[in-house]
């Protein structure tokens, strides 16, 4: 019996054969991160709004889309965004993957919109501490008003299918401290009815080539290098592969050379103002930086700047921040060395304090005298969004917490260190 005769059989004896394509969480299981993060059993979308400047400068407003992509999500996702008129109203994405149909839908509608989209896990004000998925806070989300809520980057994550929802968009931003992972699909058969392990092998072949080639003409059809598609393809399905700063830049996922954090505030045993940026080098690669910012009076703080080492560089050299005044801070030619990192600290008087906060970008310069006696230049801005917020919380915990206590375990992808 040919393989078009066993099929219409099944059908007539009320049997069936259902090939699903999914791209859940890779390999997440009960007691990894992504897993104890929480995610919504369905994709859910609301409307969300912060303090000022909490999605970005001049931004107060965002749409949230979380959860898991489920059958049904395209749909709803498309019933929602027909009555959000403003288009420039960025959304943020936090989902461990789900359905890829779904997905590639979703990803069209976005594109078709000019949508600005970001990694980010909306935090909604209020829910009760602690969790953002129990039943009540679920309600509160899909109630259909806006909701007070704040945005957090650092580990929020795209996984899976989620990547090519985010592809979708005309504009795309990952943070230095989110994630962007990818894998390959899996295949998934339901067989009821006579049919022989030679034929379910046939119809798996066929159907992950046609899947295989419909997930090339969609990342080509999203302008991104085929380079990603070929890198899905090696990665398999129990895996995911933490797409890199250089890789986002490259495939044209993230097209920006230098992306940034907003200021955040760090609850540690000792309370710190931090930042992250991941910086293009002359090479094409990306070079990782963080900026640590200690209270150490009410209007005196320490400032620490910690970066990867630059392998190559060569010659002393001398890093100053400048920020709304002609004053500056300079932090010297002798950072300490710890791994692969360096650390450069010195306090800010209180005068320099007060131009850092009013200032709505500092900007770090760079001085390296070579050997020979030539000397190099460089500078670069940062933003100051979310410094002063977070710097009001700090002073308000700083007489609670001592100058002599030592702050948490920093973020991964810094080397710990100590404030002076």
């Amino acid at each position: 019996m040919t393989l078009r005769a066993v099929l219409v059989a099944s059908r007539l004896l009320a049997s069936f054969l259902l090939a699903s394509l999914l791209l859940a969480g890779g390999s997440l299981r009960a007691e990894t991160p992504e897993e104890k993060a929480g995610f919504p059993p369905k994709l859910i979308i609301y409307l969300a709004k912060g303090p000022p400047n909490s999605c970005g400068p001049g931004c107060d407003h965002w749409i949230a889309i979380e959860g898991k992509l489920d059958q049904g999500a395209a749909a709803r996702i498309r019933r929602f965004l027909l009555g959000v008129k403003d288009t420039r109203r960025p959304i943020y994405l936090y989902s461990p993957g789900g359905s890829v149909g779904q997905s590639f839908t979703i990803g069209r509608l976005l594109r078709s919109r000019k949508a600005i989209a970001r990694i980010g896990r909306t935090l909604v004000a209020a829910c009760a501490a602690g969790t953002q998925i129990d039943d009540a806070c679920l309600k509160i989300k899909s109630a259909g008003g806006e909701v007070e809520a704040e945005i957090t980057t650092y580990h929020a994550m795209c996984n899976s299918a989620c990547g090519y929802l985010f592809l979708g968009a005309t504009t795309r931003e990952v943070a230095p401290d989110a994630v962007v992972a990818v894998h390959s699909s899996k295949l998934t058969l339901t067989v009821m009815g006579h049919i022989s392990a030679k034929q379910i092998e046939e119809i798996k072949a066929r159907d992950i080539a046609k899947s295989n080639r419909e997930r090339a003409a969609f990342i080509a059809a999203m302008g991104i290098s085929h380079e990603l598609d070929d890198l899905i393809t090696t990665v398999k399905f129990e895996n995911l592969h933490i797409l890199t700063r250089a890789e986002l830049y490259r495939f044209g996922v993230d097209s920006r050379q230098f992306a940034e954090t907003t200021w955040t505030l760090e609850r540690a045993a000792r309370p710190y103002v931090h930042k992250r940026a991941s910086a293009k080098k002359s090479d094409g690669a990306f070079r990782s930086m963080e900026w640590r910012l200690f209270c150490e009076a009410k209007d005196r703080a320490r400032l620490m700047f910690v970066r990867e080492f630059d392998q190559g560089a060569a010659g002393r050299t001398t890093v100053v921040m400048m920020g709304g005044s002609e004053k500056s801070l300079a932090f010297g030619q002798f950072p300490a060395r710890t791994g692969s990192y360096e650390v450069w600290s010195d306090k800010i008087a209180s005068d320099f304090m007060t131009g850092v906060l009013a200032a709505d970008h500092l900007q770090m310069g760079e001085s390296t005298l070579a050997p020979d006696g030539t000397k190099n230049v460089s500078t670069f801005d940062i933003d100051t969004s979310g410094l002063q917020p977070a710097w009001a919380q700090l002073v308000a915990s700083c007489q609670a917490n001592p100058p002599g206590a030592q702050p948490a375990t920093p973020a991964p992808g810094l080397t710990s260190v100590r404030a002076p």
